[in-house]
Order: structure tokens, then sequence, then C-alpha cells
């Protein structure tokens, strides 16, 4: 399983969050992203307690894929230092990791 992975980054609005989510799907750089929001966010940021509404994007792809991902998300998001994190998937049906795979193969 440790060839997988979850992907997770937020965004102020759905509209840049749908943007992140939409054109990693588009480039195969994730098979699939999903929008949820807004949740409620607590931080810490430049020295200062912050919370603000956030909506998040989950995003699953391979180990292989995860660079051009990430690479991808801090291009294309509108925050200079934006949340780009991943954990493995621990298990999945053999079903949809095949799809996973063949879905993120840039060469289709």
């Amino acid at each position: 399983m440790a060839d997988f992975l979850q992907v997770t980054t937020t965004a102020a609005d759905r509209e840049a969050a749908t943007h992140l989510a939409r054109s990693a799907v588009a480039g195969r750089l994730a098979a699939s992203a999903h929008v949820s929001g807004p949740v409620t966010s607590f931080f810490r940021h430049l020295g200062e307690q912050g919370e603000g509404e956030e909506w998040q994007v989950t995003l699953k792809t391979t180990v292989e894929r995860y660079p051009g991902l990430e690479a991808h998300l801090r291009r294309e998001h509108p925050w200079d230092n934006p949340e780009v994190t991943a954990v493995p998937l621990a298990a999945a049906s053999e079903d949809y990791l095949a799809w996973l795979r063949k879905t993120v193969n840039p060469e289709g």
C-alpha cells in the first residue's frame, strides 16, 4: 500500500478548492479529488492564533506522481505557503488501486 497516497490541502473558498481539484485530476496528477466544506480551521500563523473557514481538498495519487502533484498545488494555490500533506493509504481494494494507478499514468 505504500505506493498510494491521500493528499490534502485547503483553500479559502470553494472556487479555489474546485480549481485545485479539477486541474490536478485533469493533469492526471490525481485519480480523484473531493472538495468538502466549509470547515472551521484553527491555526497559528505569523505568531498569532487564527480561526477561519476553509474548503478542504482531498486527492488520491501514487508516490510516483506525488512530486508533480505537490508542485502543481503549490503553483496553482493562491496562498504563498499552502498546506500540502500526504499520508499513505493503509488499505484499499485491489480493483480500486489498479484504477488509481491506471488513472494517474500520464500515458493513459
